[in-house]
């Protein structure tokens, strides 16, 4: 039997895929799942996303190896992108590197600049995959605590107190992931200023800056200076429900986007021609793009939440992003339990919140990439 690499035990299957085969087997014995777990979004891409995709998809040079930069044409949206949703210059030639997905970048920066036995910031609760890839790569993990009462941002001041002699990255995320915190202008000018001063390379994963938010987007561009010390990634998974594409970028100054690109470019070829070009497409739409989405959006929220008051849960009503995250109220608040009991009792799955990190004990998170019809059917089962 061939031993596997020890950094494998280090790791565990991904909650999600290891709970879909749960959910497939229930679903094969002609049980009815209502899946309110990931964020998946079902809501098709703009008008003319596809049309654009599928017009590319004949011409010639369509099937043949595409630039590990990306086309000129996708970059040039890119910047044209940021300048106008946040107000951000961007180089498009030196400044914008496409992936294929921005998870795909977790791995691409982490694999640039952690060596073993480099220390890493992530949030807790937060995306656990920030957390699978620095233990992969034997780098050592410094989850910060997150709590309500703090809005779910960084104590700049403990942090300080640490010993950060050892951390290289330091991973943040706005509009946040699972609780739909967003960050102002202040708190995240004092995060930069925190990462410059201890040379902690600053990773802002910003992938929902346009659903639901009720402030204006920003970007860790925004800051004046952060671009020496700071990296965003970005993604149209959300923003234009184009999930399955997988497009996504990391912006940044061109010595670190010329260092990931080292990387990338051994790890896969250039982006299929028709995405990109569909991806153009739909960077180009105007705002009212994003007030269709989000009036569709607050329907489904308003039935999430009038389950979760069914629920005894407690919730912001003014978070951000695709999801809602609930407190259980109940005195007993094992959220995995009180998870596996919702998907026996009425078919519900709702992703428990300690899956997260432990500071998501007793939490749950609910995804909105679900019909309005679907959500009244999982609050008829909840309310009959």
């Amino acid at each position: 039997m061939i031993v596997v690499a020890k950094r494998i035990h280090k790791i565990s299957e991904y909650f999600f895929s290891e709970k879909m085969k749960e959910i497939q087997t229930l679903e094969n014995k002609g049980i009815d799942i209502i899946n309110l777990g990931i964020g998946n979004p079902d809501i098709l891409p703009p008008n003319g996303v596809i049309h654009k995709m599928k017009e590319a998809s004949e011409i010639k040079k369509a099937n043949t190896y595409q630039s590990y930069i990306g086309i000129e044409r996708l970059r040039n949206a890119i910047s044209d992108w940021y300048g106008n949703t946040y107000k951000v210059d961007v180089d498009p030639q030196k400044e914008v590197l496409p992936l294929m997905g921005s998870k795909e970048g977790i791995m691409d920066i982490s694999l640039s600049y952690l060596d073993k036995g480099n220390q890493v910031l992530i949030p807790n609760p937060g995306y656990p995959i920030y957390s699978s890839i620095s233990k992969l790569l034997e780098s050592e993990v410094i989850y910060y605590d997150l709590y309500d009462r703090e809005d779910w941002c960084p104590n700049i001041k403990l942090l300080e107190k640490k010993n950060l002699s050892k951390v290289k990255i330091m991973w943040i995320n706005y509009p946040h992931m699972p609780t739909g915190a967003t960050i102002t202008f202040e708190k995240l000018e004092e995060i930069v200023f925190f990462a410059k001063k201890n040379r902690i390379l600053l990773v802002h994963d910003n992938p929902y800056s346009f659903i639901l938010n009720n402030n204006p987007p920003l970007s860790v561009f925004n800051i004046k200076g952060s671009k020496d010390i700071a990296l965003e990634l970005n993604s149209l998974s959300k923003s234009y429900n184009m999930a399955g594409w997988r497009i996504g970028m990391i912006i940044g100054k061109k010595e670190y986007i010329k260092n990931i690109l080292k990387v990338k470019s051994l790890i896969n070829s250039g982006m299929y021609y028709p995405i990109q070009i569909g991806a153009i497409e739909a960077m180009n739409q105007d705002s009212e793009w994003f007030k269709r989405l989000n009036i569709e959006y607050l329907k489904r929220k308003k039935i999430i939440l009038e389950i979760c008051d069914r629920l005894y849960l407690k919730y912001r009503r003014k978070s951000s992003g695709i999801f809602v995250w609930a407190k259980i109220l109940d005195l007993d608040q094992n959220d995995r339990e009180w998870s596996d009991k919702i998907l026996k009792n009425y078919h519900i799955f709702i992703t428990p919140g300690s899956i997260f990190g432990n500071n998501g004990k007793g939490y749950v998170r609910f995804s909105m990439c679900c019909p309005v019809k679907t959500l009244e059917k999982a609050k008829n089962r909840i309310f009959s």
